[in-house]
């Protein structure tokens, strides 16, 4: 008898054809929230169950969960939806998935760093209207990417894939990050221990770190002050590492020269104050929107689920 599990959002076709061979799935045709997951579950008694980052699964969530719920994996490397104590006081494993949407996300950094310096957006915008008068030699100016210092903030899997693409552009790499890497790792990185003192030789900003309580609002009036006049923001890693009001002020003032945006404080429902600035170019926190990585990321949550359902501790536990 085949156990059973919960897929309570829209999978890609080759997941839930894995998921239906492998187990009893429920396979949701739209985005359930957490409150009717809590239902479905005490009608179903699944074994298991795949969230994604927007379905916040809280103390409260999982206390009323079914005692069946042995583990529940999320498509994504984030976890902060998850209430990681709650879970392991109740016995129920959780697990993330990591490597596997990495280059995506790395892809879609270097598309908003090249986007955000070379005016992208505003181009766009400029064809669209039809384009009708040449520029001279000194309008619609960008700021040339090759020789530029790009400073990374966390350089975990995601980081250092950013690093790699922007060796390739030519860019000089220093990072600040909790631990040094090893040197095979920093490939000739420059390693700052404090935010504070790699801000001011960024000329490109690019934000790679989790979203914690330690990172919230790590990008600030304060710490947007100590980059270089003219400076570029790229964000895919949360948007809780920064407090939007200042990234506002900074645009406003022109602190920045553009910003590349794929996640908000603030979603679906971001500020829509961002997109007057015709300087920043956004995404819909889309990072890891490729068929093949969010094929690759529905995979790698049944496999932890098979994993946990066997008794045998998850690749991707998040238990410590």
């Amino acid at each position: 008898m085949k156990n059973t599990i919960l897929l309570p959002y829209m999978a890609p076709r080759n997941v839930t054809a894995l998921a239906k061979e492998k187990f009893d799935a429920f396979i949701s045709d739209r985005e359930m929230t957490a409150d009717e997951i809590v239902l479905l579950a005490l009608e179903k008694n699944p074994q298991g169950m795949i969230v994604v980052p927007k379905q916040k699964i809280t103390q409260d969530i999982i206390a009323k969960l079914p005692a069946s719920v042995k583990v529940i994996a999320t498509c994504s490397v984030g976890f902060d939806h998850l209430d990681i104590a709650a879970a392991k006081a109740r016995g129920i494993q959780l697990t993330n998935t990591p490597d596997v949407l990495t280059e995506c996300t790395a892809d879609i950094a270097m598309l908003l760093l090249l986007n955000a310096c070379r005016r992208g957006r505003e181009y766009q915008e400029i064809m669209d209207a039809g384009w009708r008068k040449s520029f001279s030699q000194s309008e619609m100016l960008g700021i040339k990417v090759s020789g530029k210092t790009l400073g990374i903030y966390g350089m975990g899997r995601i980081g250092q894939a950013v690093a790699d693409r922007a060796r390739g552009f030519g860019m000089k790499i220093i990072y600040c990050n909790r631990r040094r890497l090893s040197p095979e790792l920093e490939k000739g990185a420059t390693y700052f221990a404090k935010l504070e003192e790699m801000l001011p030789h960024c000329q490109i900003l690019s934000l790679n770190a989790p979203g914690t309580a330690e990172t919230k609002h790590v990008i600030n009036d304060q710490t947007l002050a100590l980059l270089p006049d003219n400076a570029v923001l790229v964000n895919v890693a949360r948007g809780s590492l920064v407090q939007e009001e200042a990234l506002i002020r900074a645009l406003q003032s022109k602190k920045l020269f553009a910003a590349g945006l794929d996640v908000f404080e603030n979603e679906p429902a971001y500020d829509l104050r961002l997109k007057e600035f015709h300087n920043v170019f956004l995404t819909p926190h889309m990072g890891s929107a490729t068929q093949e990585t969010r094929d690759a990321m529905g995979f790698r949550a049944l496999e932890n689920i098979e994993q946990a359902l066997k008794g045998v501790k998850p690749q991707d536990s998040l238990w410590s």
